[in-house]
């Protein structure tokens, strides 16, 4: 059985070229924003940084990423990581491929319907896109890393992934591949990408021994239960799962806040 590192192809030793700039977050009380570039496999990749204001020294990151047809801007995505910077973390995440900054719409309109049919398990046309996605995506997120654990105000040894939907989906993929987050919280994912060297299932099993919290969505419509149960099912211990009343756009505030308990345990914050 193939490793997520096929799908990621090898590390071709690419220059980061990385800028980072801050940038006024008046909304945001209590939180430090940044934006950042760098480069992946031949790729610009934008993402966003959010710090305590008033850290305590290096402090803990998540790399939260979002779902499909959303970006780093999505207001989701601000629900769960203004909260989580307030109480001591640093929060990034980064435009996958095809999204926000890197929108392309006749490729992305084929991205989203490739990852609807898979996820009906249906057969589509555009699984090379999908294969694409996923290897770029795999090598995005790892030089996100690479860039922010170098910063000052980031503990690079206190590391999590979290991620919703498609965000879910590709850190199933993502996270046994790379030692550095040392948990993931992973909301409304399921084995979603179809049969085959994509399907988070074959994969997740890799994140042995590192814990992994599972969230999903009774009345999921994007997400059938039996694919969330498969990816449950595939995944090793330490697990823990939480199902929430709910459809895959109404995730309630008590599942964040079960991630953010989860994190906060296991990063470490506020011991």
């Amino acid at each position: 059985m193939a490793g997520a590192e096929a799908i990621s192809g090898p590390d071709l030793g690419e220059p980061l070229a990385l800028w980072v700039r801050e940038v006024a977050a008046p909304s945001t009380l209590g939180v430090r924003s940044l934006r950042f570039e760098y480069s992946s496999r031949g790729d610009r990749v934008p993402g966003i940084l959010l710090l305590p204001a008033e850290p305590r020294g290096p402090v803990p990151l998540v790399l939260l990423q979002h779902g499909a047809g959303g970006s780093k801007e999505s207001d989701y995505l601000d629900a769960a990581r203004l909260p989580w910077v307030r109480r001591g973390a640093a929060v990034a995440s980064i435009d996958l491929p095809l999204h926000g900054e890197r929108a392309n719409a006749k490729l992305g309109a084929l991205l989203l319907g490739s990852i609807a049919a898979r996820s009906a398990g249906e057969r589509d046309g555009a699984g090379g896109l999908l294969r694409d996605f996923v290897r770029q995506a795999l090598c995005d997120l790892g030089r996100a890393l690479d860039a922010l654990e170098t910063r000052p105000e980031i503990d690079a040894d206190r590391i999590a992934y979290a991620g919703f939907s498609l965000g879910a989906i590709v850190g199933a993929l993502y996270c046994p591949t790379d030692a550095r987050p040392r948990a993931a919280a992973l909301a409304l994912g399921g084995g979603a990408l179809g049969a085959g060297e994509l399907d988070p299932v074959r994969h997740i099993g890799g994140f042995a021994g590192r814990p992994l919290l599972l969230v999903n969505a009774t009345r999921d419509e994007r997400i059938p239960r039996a694919a969330a149960e498969a990816l449950h099912a595939a995944a090793s211990e330490p697990k823990q799962i939480a199902w929430f009343e709910c459809g895959h756009r109404d995730l309630p505030g008590q599942a964040l806040k079960a991630m953010w308990t989860f994190l906060a345990r296991e990063l470490a914050i506020g011991a």
